[in-house]
Parts: structure tokens; C-alpha cells; sequence
């Protein structure tokens, strides 16, 4: 395989008819030449003809020598055996292991194709994995280069109904198995993956003994020992190579040896039940896979914006570096030659035509940072001798300058990636500790975190004897005050990592919410004690998010909070709890709530987003993929339970409830009615029964009104936000009011109509047993589309708001006018009661009285008209609002 390629090389194997399809007497369909392989459709004969870089026959022309080895019947055999397969295929992984690139190599087909075989192999006839182990500590054994030292270690997992399993522990599987997770260098990896070194090819071939048999496999119509799970064997290669002076360069690879389940049609395995079941998911990360190599070839073909979704399966997580990324890859797809097996076969011929076109970016992996300082060590050992020429005249003080810098870089190489997001985030001087001999003091410094006790302090403060203190993120002291301070009883051993936990939950008031205080022998607070543990073990990636925001100027806050079901339950029986995180910008005052999968997902991307930072790189990104970035939307505020029992006994409630979020802590109060009423909605008054019973058969309607919200936090912070209130009663449409702006009081002014058209017991019994529960949620505007509004878009919302505004200008206006309308009114009713004064007294004077008058009309006419003008104005504006609002 040229190293210079880094092309997927795909090769294609075609073996013996097996048992059943002899008996079914099958004819062969496929037919090779060299690298070309055809196909013949058996209805038709229309042949298609595909191009590999190795197309193997081995369907026939064999023979079984002395040891039971398969090998060519012929010196003009054109049967490929397991030997052949490993030179063209194997021996390529090999060359580019020593070379220091990744390796990979997978095979693809149908069930029963013979995907284990070229990989595994049966009996003396090994396959390529082992093969390639063998060959590989044969070369290890023939190295003479005393510089050189070899490493090797072994993994092997398997990939179950989308769970990972280690092949090489013993003990039962986790639920749920290993966790997949992501590095921001390396990609996906298996966390707690057993990497076992190994010294020898024994070693390795009891590993894969072992491994192989503790594999889930099941019988099908197609093969009797199928696999049902994707096999991966790792085999991690490092050659450490170290000079005369002691100081060592790691180059290290990779090779992935990846055996698929079989692809496969449910009717043609006759797969029942659990198989079913498997079935569905092989074909399901299969068909990921093939999406995944569809968009490859698609990139590789020069089309733009192609989404590559690894991130669907874990098979394709796992495969990410083989598959468009770092490492030299080849792949061989099994064939069946029988013709009853045509369409599996064309599969996946086309499958493997669409891999050939993938091109990766395969580089030596050798450690660049011990390059770099092995670099700049002999860089700075030429300046101190240039600064001894110099004798300190001249340049000298450029080369000390460019000194400094090297050991400046190759501090900051040899940092974790932790320690430099950590050495980002705490200044040089922290806090300033003094001990006077009489008493200890601590004061921060420079606005750092530091918490005593559970509290974050802000200015100095005297420590007390057992004081536990926490400087920033994790670092954890038990301050052991003076001799004279201690005690006899002092327990210094309670005050483990837990205790610190303990105590900085209590303060945050989430121990409270899982009642970690308590004793855990009951299933509830078990699982109480899992989501506490969750909280727990996130609060240092939420303060590493919260220090990168901080650096990268993202004005983004992450805080974990606790959410429980029981603010969702009409039965207030559920005691489910789970971590979510309030994430929000005390810039913009916009509020987002994140689920913890989404949050350790966006951490992946901010970590790497860090790296990148660090390295000088552009981390300027459009907002669909900045980490920090979501779009607006509704947050949960808080929620009430209404008794429904009352209903029951054809008694109203007439209260206000305060609505609490999942602290406890009130939101709002809320004016809630419920009272039974007509099929009209008309209250049916005080019809109160004895026994509920009495109505099961008849029909039953009840009327919800909410006719306020008052004290409404949410809206108190910020008056561009809104509210809004929703419900469900049993299993009828979710009902919602209209949503109120900017108010703390907001008029809801809501009513609906509920009825059950025949009532029978176990309606009664939910009535009884049962709570109307009342949510409200939170609204916020989009500052994009407002700037955009105000860039002259258009947005049915902003519109809307444009509106009401001007309609409250109209009726300022409208108020004035009729203001101006009653005066004028006055003034006629004024003037007419003069006018009858005068004629009773003298007669008027050449009608200027008449003049007058009908001035004054023409006046309140055009007063008029203005007003009407205005209130049809106000009118249509108000229809157009309405209409906008709704869309």
C-alpha cells in the first residue's frame, strides 16, 4: 500500500458455496479478473461490472494440504487464500504502523458472508488479525536498535444493540455499557476500555481466545454461529526512541481491526423475536455507516456543506478516525456467490464502490510536543553558547529575551491541558493567609473563588479549627487551626471529598431538593443519591465552562440545578428527579435550560473550541456552531396543584395559588376558578351532592377561569420578557392562555370549557385522586430578529409589538378627542341656553347668534369625523395585531 495515498483501498472476497446453499442449488453469479468483479442478476442476466483494488476468488480451485490449510489446488489457481489476503491487506497495516501513521482495517458484508473468517479465520487457516499480531512481534523480536523501545497492547470490545462491551473482562457488563466519550486531539474513545500490554503473539492469541468466545453470537438461517455484535481490536504500537543524552521522541499507532455484524433482511435470516430485535440494530448503525461513507464520497467528490454523521451510532463514533479522518484505512467486503443471495450481494458491492472514494489525512503520529522541546532544547543550547561568545556585550539581551521565550513554550507544552485552563483561570496571587501566632486569616485576592464552609467569601475573614476551604474549582483544604484552638474530639478523617460536597450542595439548596441528609434504604432515595452524585460530579466541568466562557468573552453563566418531575404530576406521587443546567447571559438577561447529555456535549466543543483559543487559532464561528450559542425559547417558571376532589361534589374553588418553581421558591400567585357549569358554560350555582356517585352516567361540564397572575418574578427581572400559563386535564388538548408582556400583573383573563360527556367511576376516582396542575412558563424576545426588525426585516412578532404601540398612541389620541368632543358639546349646550335666555329677553341681532352656532357645528362635525377616522384606525390595527399574533 503507498504511503503516499490515502485513499480508503477496498478489496472484495468472494467465498465457497455453504451447506444451504447447496442444498438449494445455488448457482454462482459473481465472476472476477483481476481487480474487476461482475455480477449477473440470475432473473435477467444483466451483468454490472465493479473495479476494486483487490478483487479475491475464493469460491473454488483449492485444495486442503497436510496441516488443513486451504491454498490453490494449481499453479494456475486463481483461488486467493488467508496468506495471499494478509501480504496484499495486512502486511500495508504493518508498514504504515512503522511508519507511525494509524491503521485500520474492517470488513463489511451479508450474514454468513465470511467476514469473520478473512479477519479471524478458522482453525490453522488464521485470518488477518492474527496474522498480522504474529508478524508484527516477529519484526519486535528482530529489532536490534538498543535506542528503540517497543510497546504493544491489546483491546478488544464489542458493540451490542448500540452498547459497548469489554470482550477482554470477565465480570457481568455494566448497564447500559461503556461510555463513549470525546477527546478533542484524538476523537471518540471507550472509557474504562481494558488496554492490556502484552510482551508476545501468546499473549495476544489467549486475549483473542478469550474475547472471542465471550462474543455475542445466535443462530439464523443464514449462519449458525452469526455474529451479532461489531468486533473492534485495537492494537496500540509505540516506538519510543531515545538518544545519547537520555532524552526519548514517542511515534505511535493505532491499528484497528474492525470485524461487522452482518448486514442482512429480516425475511431472509428468519430472525424472531430478540434476533429481530438485533437485527434491527446492526442494520440501523450499518445504514449509519453507510451514511456515514456516502458523505465521505460526497466530500472526496468536491461537494460542499456535507454533514458526516458520526455522531448517529457508536459503531461510527468508534470509526471516526478510520473514516475520513487519521489513518490509513482498507476495507474488505465479503461476498456470497450464491444466486439466491443477488440483491445482499449487489448491496453490497455498491457499498464498498461508494468506500473506494473516501479520502483521509493520515499523518505520523509522532508526539509533536517532544519534537518541539527536544527543538527548543538544542535552540537554547546554542543561544547560552552564543551569550558566552558574547560576554554579555551586544546582542546579549536579545538572545536572554529569546532564552526566556523558549523556556516560556516548553513550560507551557509540558502542561496538561487542565493545568493550563486552570493556570488561565487562577491569577498569582489568589488569597493572602496570615498567621499572627494568635489567630489565621484569609482574604481574597483579585476577585478569585473562594469558598469557606459551603460560602464564597469576598473580603478577610478569621478561620476557625476543621474550616474547609475550596480555592477555585478543585482544590480542597481542612484548615487545622492553632494548638490551642483544637479539641480533643476533633474528627479530622469525616472531612473527606464527599463532606466537601456535602456541604457546598447544602449551601446551594440542592440537597434540600434530594434529601441527601437522609438515609438512603429505600429505592426513592437511591435514586436521589444518583442525581446528587450526578450534580456532584458536574460541578467542575461547569466551572471549567464557566472559566472558558469567561475567557473566550462569551458572557455565558452555567449553573446545575435540580429538576423534579413532581412540578409536572397531577398525582404529586412521582419522586423522579434529574441535573439539568440554567444557562444564561446576565448581559442579555436571556434564560436557556440545557439537559446534562446536551451540556457534556456542548463541553466537548467548547474544550476544543479552549484548544484551539490557546493555540492561537481563529475560534470565530457562525452561531449554528458556536457551543455557547441556542436560540431563544420558553422557560418553565413554576406551577400550582388544584384539588380536583371538590369537582367531584359539584363544589366550585374560587383561590389564589402560588405557583413554585423546583426550589420551592414562589414564583407568582395566580387566581384560579373552577366551577361545575351548564353545556352553555353558565355557573349552575350552589347544587352541591352528597355521593359522587350520583353523577356517573350523566354528562359533566366545568368551566377553568384564570383571571390574573400577580407578583410574577420572571417578569419583575426583566419587562421585555413574557408569560403564560398552560394545563392539561386528563387526556383532553393542552390549553393555553395568551401570552402577557412585560407585566408582573398580568390580566390573563382566561376561560375553557371542559366536558366529559358520560361520567362513570374511574372518572369520579381521577377526580378524587387527582390535581389540575397549572404551569407557567416564561417568554423571551429574540434580540437577533429584533435587530434584524430594525435592520428592516420583517417578523410577525416585532410587528406586532410595533402595534400595540401604535395603538396605545391612538387611544391617548382618541382620548383627547373626545375630550375635546364633550367640551364642544358643553359649549353648543352652552350657547342654546343663551340663545333661549336672549329670545325670552330682547331679540337676537341680525342672526349673528345663528352664524355662531352653525360655526360650532361645523367645528364638532370635522371633531368628529377625526375621531371616527381614528377609532377605525385603531380598529384595524388592533385586527392586524391579533392576526399577527396568532400567526
Amino acid at each position: 500500500m503507498p504511503s503516499s495515498s490515502d485513499s480508503v483501498k477496498v478489496a472484495v472476497r468472494v467465498r465457497p458455496f455453504n451447506q444451504r446453499e447447496k442444498n438449494a442449488g445455488s448457482k454462482c453469479v459473481l465472476s472476477m479478473n483481476g481487480s474487476t468483479t461482475v455480477i449477473t442478476n440470475p432473473e435477467n442476466n444483466d451483468k454490472k461490472t465493479f473495479s476494486f483494488d483487490h478483487s479475491y476468488w475464493s469460491h473454488d480451485s483449492s485444495r486442503e494440504d497436510e496441516n488443513g490449510v486451504f491454498v490453490p489446488d494449481s499453479s494456475n489457481s486463481n483461488y486467493a487464500d488467508q496468506r495471499r489476503v494478509f501480504s496484499d491487506l495486512g502486511q500495508g497495516v504493518l508498514d504504515n504502523a512503522w511508519q507511525g501513521y494509524n491503521a485500520a482495517l474492517f470488513a463489511y458484508g451479508q450474514t454468513g458472508a465470511g467476514k469473520s473468517y478473512s479477519m479471524i479465520g478458522y482453525g490453522p487457516n488464521k485470518g488477518i488479525v492474527p496474522i498480522t499480531c504474529e508478524e508484527l512481534f516477529k519484526a519486535i523480536e528482530d529489532n536490534q536498535d538498543k535506542t528503540k523501545q517497543l510497546q504493544v497492547s491489546f483491546s478488544m470490545l464489542e458493540i451490542y444493540n448500540e452498547q459497548v462491551r469489554d470482550l477482554l473482562v470477565k465480570t457481568k457488563p455494566q448497564a447500559g455499557g461503556l461510555k463513549i466519550r470525546q477527546n478533542p486531539q484524538t476523537g471518540f474513545y471507550v472509557e474504562g476500555l481494558k488496554q492490556v500490554p502484552v510482551r508476545d503473539y501468546n499473549e495476544i492469541e489467549k486475549l483473542m481466545e478469550q474475547g472471542t468466545v465471550n462474543r455475542t453470537t445466535a443462530s439464523t438461517n443464514m449462519n449458525a454461529t452469526s455474529s451479532r455484535s461489531h468486533m473492534v481490536i485495537t492494537i496500540r504500537f509505540a516506538q519510543v526512541f531515545k538518544n545519547a543524552d537520555g532524552q526519548s521522541n514517542t511515534r505511535s499507532s493505532d491499528i484497528n481491526l474492525v470485524d461487522l455484524a452482518g448486514s442482512e433482511r429480516a425475511d431472509s435470516t428468519g430472525a424472531t423475536g430478540d434476533r429481530l430485535k438485533e437485527g434491527s440494530a446492526i442494520n440501523q448503525s450499518l445504514s449509519t455507516l453507510g451514511n456515514v461513507i456516502s458523505a465521505l464520497a460526497d466530500l472526496a467528490m468536491g461537494k460542499k456543506k456535507v454533514l458526516v454523521p458520526y455522531r448517529d451510532s457508536v459503531l461510527t463514533k468508534l470509526l471516526q478516525s478510520a473514516l475520513g479522518g487519521n489513518s490509513r484505512t482498507i476495507m474488505i467486503a465479503a461476498l456470497s456467490p450464491a444466486d439466491i443471495n443477488y440483491d445482499e450481494t449487489l448491496s453490497t458491492l455498491r457499498y464498498a464502490d461508494r468506500a473506494k472514494k473516501i479520502q483521509n489525512k493520515a499523518v505520523v503520529n509522532e508526539s509533536p510536543t517532544d519534537r518541539l522541546i527536544r527543538e527548543l532544547k538544542e535552540e537554547n543550547a546554542k543561544l547560552l553558547e552564543a551569550l558566552k561568545k558574547q560576554g554579555g556585550v551586544g546582542r546579549s539581551d536579545d538572545l536572554r529575551h529569546l532564552l526566556e521565550e523558549n523556556e516560556k513554550k516548553m513550560q507551557s507544552m509540558t502542561m496538561t491541558w487542565e493545568q493550563r485552563l486552570e493556570e488561565a483561570r487562577i491569577s498569582d496571587n489568589h488569597a493572602r493567609i496570615e498567621n499572627t501566632g494568635s489567630e489565621v486569616t484569609l482574604e481574597p485576592l483579585n476577585n478569585a473563588k473562594i469558598y469557606v464552609n459551603g460560602h464564597r467569601i469576598h473580603k478577610k475573614i478569621r478561620l476557625e479549627n476543621l474550616s474547609r476551604l475550596k480555592f477555585g474549582s478543585s482544590c480542597l483544604f481542612l484548615h487545622v487551626g492553632l494548638p490551642s484552638e483544637r479539641k480533643q474530639s476533633d474528627n479530622i478523617d469525616r472531612y473527606d471529598y464527599d463532606y466537601f460536597m456535602m456541604e457546598l450542595a447544602d449551601h446551594r439548596e440542592v440537597s434540600v431538593d434530594l434529601h441527601s441528609q437522609g438515609v438512603y434504604e429505600s429505592n426513592d432515595n437511591l435514586n436521589h443519591m444518583r442525581v446528587f452524585q450526578e450534580y456532584m460530579d458536574l460541578i467542575p466541568q461547569i466551572s471549567e465552562a464557566n472559566a472558558i466562557s469567561e475567557e473566550l468573552k462569551k458572557g455565558i453563566k452555567f449553573e446545575p440545578e435540580i429538576k423534579s418531575q413532581a412540578s409536572h404530576d397531577a398525582k404529586v406521587t412521582t419522586s423522579n428527579k434529574e441535573v439539568i443546567i440554567r444557562v444564561s447571559n446576565p448581559n442579555t438577561k436571556k434564560v436557556w435550560i440545557w439537559s446534562k447529555i446536551k451540556f457534556l456535549h456542548r463541553k466537548d466543543l467548547m474544550d476544543e473550541m479552549y484548544v484551539k483559543w490557546l493555540d492561537s487559532e481563529n475560534v470565530h464561528l457562525p452561531r449554528d456552531k458556536d457551543p455557547f450559542w441556542d436560540p431563544v425559547e420558553d422557560i418553565f417558571l413554576g406551577s400550582c396543584h388544584v384539588l380536583l376532589q371538590s369537582l367531584s361534589y359539584c363544589v366550585d374553588t374560587d383561590e389564589h395559588f402560588t405557583l413554585h418553581n423546583y426550589h420551592g421558591k414562589e414564583e407568582a400567585v395566580m387566581q384560579v376558578q373552577i366551577y361545575p357549569s351548564t353545556p352553555s358554560g353558565d355557573y349552575i350555582g350552589d347544587e352541591s351532592i352528597v355521593e359522587p356517585k350520583e353523577l356517573v352516567g350523566k354528562r359533566f361540564d366545568f368551566v377553568l377561569k384564570l383571571p390574573q397572575c400577580m407578583g410574577v418574578r420572571w417578569t419583575m427581572e426583566d419587562n421585555s420578557r413574557g408569560i403564560y400559563c398552560k394545563s392539561q386535564f386528563r387526556d383532553q388538548a393542552v390549553v393555553k392562555t395568551k401570552t402577557v408582556w412585560g407585566k408582573s400583573y398580568a390580566e390573563l383573563g382566561f376561560k375553557h370549557q371542559f366536558t366529559v360527556k358520560k361520567i362513570d367511576m374511574e372518572f369520579i376516582r381521577y377526580l378524587q385522586s387527582h390535581n389540575l396542575v397549572l404551569e407557567l412558563w416564561g417568554t423571551q424576545v429574540n434580540d437577533e430578529v429584533h435587530k434584524g426588525h430594525r435592520n428592516g426585516a420583517t417578523n410577525g412578532e416585532e410587528e406586532a409589538d410595533s402595534l400595540k404601540d401604535e395603538c396605545e398612541s391612538l387611544k391617548k389620541e382618541n382620548f383627547k378627542l373626545k375630550q375635546t368632543v364633550h367640551k364642544q358639546k358643553e359649549a353648543v349646550s352652552l350657547q342654546k341656553t343663551k340663545k333661549v335666555s336672549q329670545t325670552k329677553e330682547t331679540p337676537p341681532k341680525n342672526g349673528n347668534l345663528k352664524a355662531a352656532l352653525e360655526k360650532q357645528e361645523k367645528s364638532l362635525d370635522e371633531v368628529s369625523h377625526s375621531l371616527s377616522s381614528c377609532v377605525g384606525a385603531l380598529k384595524e390595527s388592533v385586527a392586524n395585531t391579533l392576526k399577527k399574533a396568532k400567526s
